[in-house]
């Protein structure tokens, strides 16, 4: 793979427990005390202990004033397109453009069936989705939303009000089609965690994105790409995913910026957030960036 040579941000992932509110508070404004990027909150609704993604985001958002925030992702079975849209223009007005819309099919039918949204799978989900990213496309950009088909009925929605700065829109894909609909009508591609899509399978998805991206007239390098990273810092041997001292996190965080393409990272600390957290953003990103900036500038 390559390098796309954009910019790299570092965020984490922040808890949407009500039993650990105290706790994601804290970290939210640690994260921004330490010049992050972004807070990422996960969208699962039909969990009892989970707080609404986007109720959460909008009180966070209340007591911070830079970073910025990012639905890692919002499921769109559950949140009508239009709406989601508004929700997320309304949000990044108030923020002074503080918001990206990450989203994504749904990915657990059943649990989606239980809040009473349709439990759709396979060519039948993804026909859904794509439909929705082309409505959610229109409506932030603040153009006129107008569609009769069997998955929605619009009839000529206004959208508004148009945010300060573009609110991007990043999907969430892990198979060939939806990858596919990443290159074609998506801002960036959300990879899930590095234990569900390892950093030998990110090649292959990578082209897949890159090929629908060149066939739909689009430059692949135009694309953000996103890696949530769940792991720890240090001597946790038995954490999941990426473990290691910092120099471990640093070469490793460089190699996925230059050899896999990645431009974006959201930490999910697999223990002790808050020390984790600053051990992230005080040793490890500001030494990936160096030593990207070092590479780049001698190739």
């Amino acid at each position: 793979m390559t390098d796309y040579k954009r910019p790299l941000s570092f965020g984490v992932s922040l808890d949407p427990s009500a039993a650990a509110w105290d706790q994601t508070r804290q970290l939210a404004r640690t994260a921004e005390e330490l010049n992050l990027d972004y807070l990422a909150v996960q969208d699962h609704p039909y969990q009892a202990g989970h707080l609404d993604a986007w109720t959460l985001i909008s009180h966070l958002s209340s007591f911070t004033a830079r970073i910025s925030f990012l639905t890692d992702v919002a499921d769109m079975q559950l949140r009508p397109p239009v709406m989601l849209a508004k929700a997320a223009m309304s949000l990044s007005s108030l923020t002074g453009g503080r918001i990206q819309l990450g989203v994504g099919g749904g990915g657990i039918p059943d649990a989606i069936a239980s809040m009473g949204g349709p439990a759709r799978r396979g060519p039948d989900l993804v026909a859904f989705a794509e439909e929705s990213v082309r409505l959610l496309r229109t409506a932030l950009a603040g153009g006129v939303v107008r569609l009769h088909s069997p998955y929605h009925s619009i009839d000529g929605y206004r959208a508004g009000p148009v945010p300060p700065k573009p609110v991007g829109l990043w999907l969430g894909a892990q198979k060939p089609r939806m990858l596919a609909m990443t290159g074609r009508l998506a801002d960036g591609w959300i990879s899930p965690l590095n234990i569900y899509v390892p950093p030998l399978e990110v090649p292959s998805r990578q082209e897949i994105i890159d090929k629908a991206a060149v066939e739909a007239g689009r430059d692949p390098k135009d694309l953000r790409r996103i890696y949530n990273v769940i792991g720890a810092i240090g001597d946790h041997g038995d954490a999941p995913g990426l473990v290691g001292d910092v120099q471990h996190w640093v070469d490793t965080l460089t190699q996925w910026v230059t050899e896999l393409g990645f431009d974006t990272f959201i930490f999910w600390p697999a223990t002790d957030p808050q020390r984790q957290l600053t051990i992230f953003a005080n040793e490890v990103v500001p030494a990936v960036r160096e030593r990207v900036a070092s590479l780049r500038s001698a190739r």
